[in-house]
């Protein structure tokens, strides 16, 4: 590895790049990085970047809790280590380069707290057993010019929703989007002005679960860069303002074996597609606590907005927090995927995916079988007609999804002891400073953050 990361450092260096931004997703979904000089990336290849332990129990507001016994102290450092196989120039910042980090002990041995190889972990346990996820984000986020403080104010694109007009004002940040997502090896499926304030999306092909977290975190790096270039600053909060849509990051995933994509099928999932679903709607409200865990993430998880706050499932309802999405002539049988749409910003990526991979890999395992799907939107039925199709609520508050977490062995499990009671800790500490702030205040303080 460290002769890879002297050849990549010379090439760089002779390409103009003076430092590696070294960058992993907190127990929030904010990033955090460390910069080392080009000229010492081999040396961090091979004995890692010293930081603390304490970044595990960060909260949002980046209050340090110590409510968690493992990390209850000050004390502690832990080595970064570069992804050399994930290193790339910055189309948009040409003096950096980036790449991904995992953590590990200070003696160079696996770290409990370290979310990528809590995935790498799962995807490889799926791997024993002739499983392969693939996975992809559609990515939400809203716009608006640099230096503002808010949204509504300052909208960054007019609508209409969907409407080409509505970026014609963005062109040059448009085409730096292209060209830059581009450079920095990240594939584009399409982009437009979305439905909500301001809103842009954009989808990123889909890939292995570890690749796809790391290009959602590269993702985030080549928008706020393009933006920033062209006098622009975006927000990837969950809810930018109470009463507009919120920005979800879609999380479509399909589960393979042999080649084969299990949830093909003629308009419906085969059986152990099906399985498969079943595994991610059991444990759906757990998921929902690791996937959309914010307190805006609650915020936004109301009735009408599409953001889905029942849980079931619907072959191509939007309003469904598991839509399926089947393949067709057109497109092949093997587009078939699943979408969660529960799932925003404020979640680590890389815990996202080991928790989908686990619950819906524990259907196949057991053979769950779904219900039926439902068409309609359950937030227009009266409360008998939900109990009676057993269409429940999705957590709504952040204890509601912490007992949902702890009800799941499957979710909590693939966590561990030790990164649950991080992951926990810091979600109190969230919950602590909300607790006597109003909405407004809440969307505010997280507009920006990541």
């Amino acid at each position: 590895m460290t002769k890879a990361a002297s050849a990549a450092a010379k090439d760089l260096a002779a390409a103009g790049v003076t430092g590696v931004q070294v960058s992993w997703a907190d127990n929030n979904g904010i990033p955090r990085s460390r910069i080392v000089p080009i000229a010492g990336l081999a040396d961090a290849a091979n004995r890692g970047i010293g930081v603390t332990s304490l970044f595990a129990v960060f909260d949002t507001h980046d209050a340090i809790t110590y409510g968690h016994t493992g990390l209850a102290t000050p004390s502690g450092d832990v080595r970064l280590i570069p992804v050399i196989e994930r290193l790339r120039r910055l189309a948009g910042q040409p003096a950096l380069a980036w790449a991904p980090g995992r953590q590990v002990a200070a003696d160079g041995t696996p770290w409990p707290y370290c979310q990528r190889t809590v995935l790498q972990a799962q995807v490889d346990q799926a791997a024993k057993q002739g499983f392969e996820l693939k996975a992809g984000y559609e990515l939400e986020f809203a716009i608006a010019p640099l230096g503002s403080t808010d949204i509504a104010s300052s909208p960054g694109h007019p609508g209409p929703a969907y409407s080409p007009h509505a970026l014609v004002e963005l062109d040059g940040f448009i085409a730096a989007l292209l060209h830059d997502f581009a450079a920095n090896g990240l594939r584009i499926g399409q982009l437009h002005a979305e439905y909500g304030l301001a809103q842009i999306e954009l989808s990123l092909a889909a890939t292995d679960p570890v690749s796809a977290a790391d290009d959602q975190l590269l993702a985030r790096q080549t928008i706020h860069a393009a933006a920033h270039a062209h006098g622009l600053r975006v927000s990837f909060a969950p809810i930018v303002s109470p009463e507009a849509a919120g920005n979800g990051w879609h999380l479509h995933t399909s589960i393979w074996r042999r080649g084969r994509n299990l949830l093909a099928g003629a308009g419906e999932p085969g059986p152990e597609g099906a399985a498969y679903l079943a595994g991610l709607l059991r444990d759906l409200p757990a998921l929902t606590a690791v996937t959309a865990p914010s307190v805006p993430s609650t915020l936004r998880l109301r009735p009408g907005y599409f953001a889905s706050a029942y849980a079931f499932w619907g072959v191509e309802n939007r309003e469904a927090p598991l839509r399926y999405v089947p393949g067709s002539a057109l497109l092949g049988a093997d587009h078939a995927n699943v979408e969660l749409k529960p799932s925003d910003a404020s979640a680590n990526p890389y815990l996202a995916l080991a928790a989908v991979l686990a619950a819906g890999l524990a259907g196949i395992e057991e053979g769950l079988v779904p219900p039926e799907p439902i068409a309609d939107d359950p937030g227009t039925w009266s409360e008998g007609d939900r109990t009676t199709r057993g269409v429940a609520r999705l957590p709504a508050t952040p204890g509601e999804q912490d007992a949902a977490l702890l009800a799941s062995p499957r979710v909590a499990g693939v966590l561990g002891e030790e990164l649950l009671g991080a992951f926990r800790a810091v979600r109190s500490s969230d919950a602590n400073w909300a607790e006597e702030r109003s909405v407004d205040e809440i969307v505010s303080a997280h507009l920006w953050r990541y």
